[in-house]
């Protein structure tokens, strides 16, 4: 496998910043330095038919969310798009990944909702997770005020997000959270032990680098043990079965590869309907650098295409 030109041009662009690895700073220095830089990665937001933001209810205060309704989602009974964005659990918001939300809710004519979760290691697990079960919670409760089928929303996200939805749709199955018509995982992190060969094969100069990824881990658990649990790595989940329908998106020159590869073929062999779309050339992140990368428009526009049709109702 080669690298993409987009992606090894993006690789170049921030070898050329210079820049010290996030693990060798401050977490405030940490989400200053990624502040910074996302805006140059993704492109122009392009315009939905209406955004709006309010504070929710949680269980450890409260919660903003980012509403997006797309062009031509229907004033009631719109799709639903849950969207969690990655960052480690340690850095990213609202604005860092609004631009896939934005595409998402034009793509699939549905209104997608962000919340702004807490972040380690101010709140460590499960704090995080809470806040976007109290989010999914609430689309469902209020489905009629929000314009949307309840039997029509879905739970998306990417790195660290695509392992809170990864866990979500597993609590949604268990009755433990509403109930959920489809997934998205976009390069997910699934075991936080973090011994797959991907680290090694590219644990250093493909941009999140093994050492900055257990910088994440370590903020985001209590102790060591919450790596066996499987809220924090649902790859050890003891059965996959019965979740919802899943899009799974993996980047070949990626250290979290291989995890989320067993994810998907884990999701198969427990007779979860799946769509598994490797990206062999591009790198961790790339579905969030539509500035550089083309492949992350494609990305989410397949992933678009694959949910438009799909309700709880369906198995695939």
């Amino acid at each position: 496998m080669t690298l993409d030109p987009d992606a090894l041009r993006v690789l170049e662009i921030g070898r050329a910043a210079g820049g010290e690895p996030f693990e060798n700073g401050s977490v405030a220095a940490a989400r200053a330095a990624y502040d910074a830089s996302f805006p140059t990665q993704q492109g122009e937001h392009e315009p939905v038919a209406a955004t709006s933001q309010q504070a929710i209810d949680g269980p450890n205060g409260p919660i903003t969310i980012r509403i997006h309704r797309g062009t031509g989602a229907p004033r009631t009974g719109a799709r639903a798009v849950l969207y969690l964005h990655g960052g480690g659990w340690v850095i990213g918001s609202l604005n860092s990944h609004d631009e896939i939300c934005r595409w998402l809710a034009n793509l699939c004519n549905a209104v997608v909702v962000c919340p702004d979760y807490r972040l380690a290691p101010e709140h460590k697990f499960p704090a995080g997770l809470e806040d976007c079960t109290a989010a999914l919670r609430l689309m469902a409760e209020n489905a009629g005020e929000l314009g949307i089928d309840p039997a029509r929303i879905a739970v998306a996200g990417d790195s660290a997000g695509g392992n809170l939805a990864a866990v979500l749709a597993l609590l949604a199955r268990d009755g433990q959270a509403p109930p959920l018509a489809a997934q998205i995982l976009i390069y997910p992190n699934t075991d936080a032990r973090q011994t797959a060969d991907s680290y090694r094969r590219f644990g250093d100069g493909f941009g999140l680098t093994a050492a900055t990824m257990a910088w994440f881990r370590d903020h985001y658990v209590r102790t060591p043990a919450d790596m066996a649990d499987w809220r924090v790595s649902p790859l050890l989940a003891p059965s996959l079965a019965g979740v919802a329908s899943a899009f799974v998106v993996i980047a070949g020159h990626d250290i979290l590869a291989d995890e989320g590869t067993a994810y998907a073929e884990r999701l198969q062999a427990d007779g979860v309907p799946l769509v598994l779309r490797h990206w062999p050339g591009q790198i961790h992140g790339f579905v969030s650098m539509g500035r550089h990368i083309l492949a992350a428009r494609q990305a989410v526009s397949e992933a678009a295409a694959w949910l438009r049709p799909r309700t709880r109702a369906q198995a695939d």
